[in-house]
């Protein structure tokens, strides 16, 4: 059996008070598209924040690719794109990407880079221009592709279809889709739920804290008899 790309095992986190998430329990095993969904206030980001090790876990262990997510060993594993990505105002696209690279010992040659950016229509010469005078949509493009081209074997990606219109997020659903053809794990939240069903192997549904569900999103819209994934998770919540 492989090793999982990441293990979540009894993880309880709070802000000094009651537990904010109760005792999750999840893998992403390798080359594994699994999305994570929930409403706002749910905890998806605070067990984000959790395997980042940006939230202390009160109880419970985090592995990547079986080893503790803290270790430096697994941090170089994974790669993170934050909901409200903000990329320094000061550099140019290409600079931030080049940063981003290098910071897990890794280059492309310009060309390269430019082919990549082309595949999410973002123009390469945009790319040479300061990251301030882009639009919220070119930024979530330079995040994503920042992210990608690191080649880390897992991704986690916090709503990373936030502020893109349809044709931008079929560029990236197929750049996902490619991660996972060349063996990448994608560990993602979102509330675009069409793009979940399309796209994921399985989701976990986060509510109050705690995982409701996991499993293929056939599976969840087998329990609302056979309506949309959004209406399957809605009813799912209700009779919870």
């Amino acid at each position: 059996m492989s090793i999982p790309a990441l293990s979540v095992e009894n993880v309880v986190v709070g802000y000094g008070g009651p537990a904010v998430i109760h005792d999750i329990n999840l893998t992403v095993e390798p080359g594994e598209i699994l999305g994570l969904i929930g409403l706002n206030g749910a905890g998806k980001t605070t067990l984000i924040k959790a395997i980042l090790g940006l939230r202390h876990q009160e109880a419970g262990g985090i592995q990547v690719f079986g080893t503790d997510a803290q270790q430096k060993t697994a941090r170089k594993k994974f790669a993170y794109l934050p909901e409200r990505f903000e990329p320094p105002w000061f550099l140019s696209g290409e600079e931030f990407i080049e940063f981003s690279l290098s910071l897990y010992g890794e280059a492309l040659s310009q060309d390269d880079i430019y082919t990549h950016a082309q595949s999410l229509a973002l123009d390469p010469q945009a790319l040479k221009k300061r990251v301030q005078t882009y639009s919220k949509g070119m930024r979530q493009k330079l995040g994503l592709l920042a992210t990608v081209l690191t080649r880390c074997p897992l991704l986690i990606l916090d709503e990373p279809m936030s502020g893109l219109d349809p044709k931008a997020r079929s560029l990236v659903k197929a750049m996902l889709r490619s991660c996972k053809e060349q063996g990448q794990s994608v560990f993602f939240s979102s509330h675009i739920l069409a793009d979940m069903d399309e796209m994921c192997d399985r989701v976990t549904l986060m509510h109050d804290g705690v995982l409701k569900f996991t499993g293929k999103p056939a599976q969840l819209r087998s329990k609302s008899k056979g309506e949309s994934l959004e209406n399957a998770f809605l009813r799912f919540i209700e009779a919870a």
